[in-house]
């Protein structure tokens, strides 16, 4: 019978097994601690230890990739690549681990791979850094992984900014004003092909369904149906009748049904709301020019990383819409 040997592999020795094992151990052990700290960031929006506070949205990473590098480095020195890597992976591992006990929604968890697992990498950097020059890196890792249990109890004190954000997009229709304005009021039968590009809905926010109007006493009121039972309305602050319309949104207690949205990304709520949506329409050559503006808020103690976020997820929203517009009108 041939052997490893014949065919000149070497075999596989309980040595090679064990060093295989020591090279997942770090970033299992890294992703065990940052569960539990989530585990610990159970609290409800806005009471303490809840995972919409900054200590634990940027003390978390750090302290999951500083905890992987440490076990990686006791069985020998790596390099610089590694250390971010691991660190990196150990954070990924981390939030993938929320999604599959469920504690964890789909959305939140995408939103924050990018800012877990670069903080996460930096943090193992820092931490071989301290392993390969200093003698006291455990004692800094220790320190820094007591420091969420701390300001956890009273960050919630902290107000909370409200850092109000306008985007406005541009589009060129091929139509005249009064073929598109309908299309602004009604909006039946959406597709998933017709806006499910847009980067929100990709990510596990529902698919909207359809949108009508009615008039109340001279008030438009639109009501938008989307996927998962959520429901709401936008009402008329101004119109002008195929110039212009401007929408404020209404949201009541069964808008959103329990697991349709991430509770941390729900709109209207304590960390993020959309405030208005205007719509104007400016006749051109050959057609007519839609622009919409929309304002939304964003309240976060990681304002510098969430409202980029929110600002690039709804300027792509609003440039797929303006096109299922546009292609509606110009299909007559």
């Amino acid at each position: 019978m041939p052997t490893s040997e014949s065919h000149g592999r070497t075999p596989r020795t309980p040595e090679d097994r064990g060093l295989r094992l020591v090279w997942w151990l770090p970033p299992l052990v890294g992703a065990a601690v940052g569960l539990a700290l989530r585990l610990i960031y159970s609290g409800d929006a806005g009471q303490a230890f809840n995972a919409m506070m900054g200590s634990f949205a940027i003390l978390t990473p750090i302290i999951v990739g500083s905890v992987t590098v440490l076990i990686a480095d006791v069985y020998g020195r790596r390099s610089w690549g590694y250390y971010f890597g691991v660190a990196a992976l150990a954070n990924m591992l981390f939030i993938l681990s929320t999604l599959a006990i469920f504690i964890e929604g789909l959305i939140c968890a995408i939103i924050a791979v990018p800012l877990f697992g670069v903080i996460g990498g930096l943090a193992g950097l820092a931490t071989g850094a301290l392993c390969r020059f200093t003698r006291w890196m455990r004692t800094t890792v220790y320190s820094i992984a007591l420091l969420p249990l701390m300001l956890g109890g009273f960050e919630h004190r902290i107000p909370l900014p409200a850092a109000v954000d306008t985007v406005v997009g541009t589009r060129f229709v091929a139509a005249p004003p009064e073929q598109i304005w309908p299309h602004l009021l009604d909006t039946p039968r959406i597709a998933p092909n017709e806006i499910g590009s847009a980067w929100m809905y990709r990510i596990g926010v529902p698919l909207p369904l359809t949108a009508t109007t009615e008039s109340r006493d001279g008030v438009l009121i639109r009501h938008v149906e989307m996927g998962k039972g959520v429901r709401f309305d936008q009402v008329s602050t101004d119109w002008d009748s195929g110039t212009r319309v401007k929408w404020m949104y209404r949201f009541a207690a069964d808008s959103f049904p329990p697991g349709a949205l991430d509770d941390h990304v729900r709109i209207g709520g304590l960390y993020f709301d959309l405030l208005e949506t205007e719509y104007a329409i400016e006749s051109a050559a050959t057609g007519a020019r839609v622009t919409a503006t929309m304002r939304y808020r964003v309240s976060t103690h990681f304002n510098w990383y969430a409202k980029p976020v929110a600002r690039f997820l709804i300027g792509n929203f609003q440039e797929r819409a303006l096109e299922l517009y546009a292609r509606r009108a110009e299909g007559g």
